[in-house]
């Protein structure tokens, strides 16, 4: 039986996109006025809008090779003449105000701007997707145990082995990993997009990551197969044990709801996994199950792979847990972050979306992902390894 297609989506991105693209070529007239100058823009608009309308039509998977083409293509063009009508309409303010024709230095602005944009995103899915970057914190701590005082952590998430096709890149991120030298290692959830079978190619690369005090991984919503269509709900429980033993088979100690005691010069932290909870992609996590046994008054480390987890949850949690560490949102991929301005369109969903957030000791960490999904690349949110250092505030 095939599947009913609803054209009203499709219908009103055929609308959207027509009235963009009039506008984009009302600007591109007062460059040129040339008698093929709206023929080629036409059939270059027309044609990769009709190629992603195909794919939707056609495609039952986001891994479809013409799907992928199809839909990077149209999110470059669209958001090249986002940027163009933005810059357009500017222009268009200040004429009406002012009086007098489009100005040829404000659509020459807008041109440039939007073929900058275009060489951004192009960047991006070739070489930004790969450019592994170290984030450093430093945190302090009235209550954290004096052996523990400059122990460090190094920390990734959202791997989504699936995406991957890079070996010598990828490396090259893990290689970053091991440079660090930290004393404890946590990956905090994603390790695959759908199937557990996607980490098999990888997984002679993330068993090189090595850390005295240990390397420890959490579930994130994606590990769970929730988002394809299994034969039955057996195939489904196979493929997350199968995930299960891959988190062994890299040597990380998997934390199911359950803590584990990191001991050092006599003293001690807790450090605690729970299963994927967040506000729309499932609660399955039990931190208080997570938590059974700690001392209230044991300095605590969470890794939790939704960080609206933390603001449900653990915040109100009666016990104080220090350190949260989450991931999820990848920061969208894509965003702004570079003198003095943080911003990624994943803030209205997220409000707190990347890096340290907290006070009074008790702090949330979102790591913007090693990996990527969706999207094949990233614009100004680059794949992320953060190391944090644990240090003792003094009274």
């Amino acid at each position: 039986m095939r599947r009913k297609i609803n054209p009203l989506p499709l219908l009103i991105i055929v609308f959207a996109v027509l009235a963009l693209n009039w506008l984009v070529l009302s600007g591109i007239y007062v460059l040129s006025a040339a008698f093929w100058v709206a023929p080629v823009f036409w059939a270059i608009s027309g044609g990769i809008t009709a190629a992603l309308i195909i794919a939707i039509i056609r495609t039952r998977s986001a891994t479809d090779l013409y799907f992928k083409v199809a839909s990077h293509a149209f999110l470059i063009l669209f958001v090249a003449e986002l940027v163009f009508a933005a810059i357009l309409l500017t222009g268009d303010t200040y004429r009406l105000i002012a009086g007098g024709p489009r100005s040829i230095y404000w659509t020459g602005f807008a041109a440039a701007l939007s073929g900058l944009t275009i060489l951004v995103f192009l960047y991006g899915i070739t070489r930004g997707k790969y450019a592994y970057r170290v984030i450093r914190h430093t945190l302090y701590f009235e209550d954290l145990p004096a052996a523990f005082d400059g122990f460090t952590i190094t920390q990734i998430s959202d791997i989504h082995a699936g995406s991957f096709a890079n070996q010598a890149a990828v490396q090259k991120g893990i290689d970053l990993v091991n440079k660090q030298r930290s004393d404890l290692f946590v990956f905090t959830g994603d390790l695959v997009n759908n199937k557990a079978d996607e980490i098999r190619p990888w997984l002679a690369h993330f068993r090189q990551i090595k850390a005295p005090y240990g390397q420890f991984s959490v579930l994130g919503n994606h590990d769970y197969g929730d988002y394809i269509k299994w034969p039955d709900e057996q195939s489904k429980k196979n493929n997350l044990q199968q995930l299960k033993q891959y988190h062994a088979e890299l040597g990380f100690r998997l934390l199911l709801d359950e803590h584990i005691v990191l001991h050092k010069d006599g003293q001690h932290i807790v450090l605690a996994g729970v299963e994927n909870w967040g506000i729309g992609f499932g609660k399955r996590g039990d931190l208080k199950q997570a938590l059974n046994g700690a001392g209230p008054r044991d300095f605590k480390i969470l890794l939790s792979h939704d960080p609206t987890h933390w603001q449900e949850e653990v915040l109100r949690f009666p016990d104080k847990i220090n350190l949260t560490l989450s991931g999820h949102t990848h920061g969208m991929q894509f965003g702004i972050e570079a003198l003095g301005i943080k911003w990624s369109p994943v803030k209205y969903r997220y409000p707190h979306w990347a890096g340290i957030t907290g006070n009074d000791g008790t702090y949330l960490n979102i790591n913007r992902g090693f990996g990527f999904l969706g999207f094949s690349g990233r614009v100004g949110i680059w794949p992320e390894i953060t190391v944090i250092e644990l240090r003792k505030k003094a009274y």
